[in-house]
């Protein structure tokens, strides 16, 4: 009987695993751009001026990197600013990974 509280256990421990690495913040490096646009940019001209003006339009923050897209979910200020100001430019953003979106913790230039 043992056994099976101890195998009950261990399955419940490892069901919940991936649940706690998943709240584990992570840092990315990318190129800082937008969830409608992604990688390729729809407007011609500049890609930083396409950036922003997607977000203004309602559009999140995205980071690309390599060939993957992650829409950025920033709450504060001071990560919105900084996002702005790396517009088409190469980002670290530090925060937590659920499928396609970052929550973000904080921003700053690659370095």
């Amino acid at each position: 009987m043992k056994s099976a509280h101890f195998l009950f256990a261990f399955v419940a421990f490892m069901a919940l695993t991936p649940g706690f690495a998943a709240d584990k913040s992570q840092s990315f490096t990318g190129k800082v751009s937008d969830a409608m646009c992604g990688a390729k940019h729809m407007m011609s001209g500049d890609a930083a001026e396409c950036t922003r003006a997607c977000v203004k339009n309602g559009s999140k923050y995205a980071l690309v990197v390599g060939d993957k897209v992650y829409t950025l979910e920033a709450k504060d200020k001071a990560s919105l600013d900084k996002l702005n100001e790396l517009a088409d430019k190469s980002a670290k953003v530090q925060g937590t990974v659920s499928g396609d979106t970052i929550q973000v913790s904080s921003v700053s230039d690659a370095k």
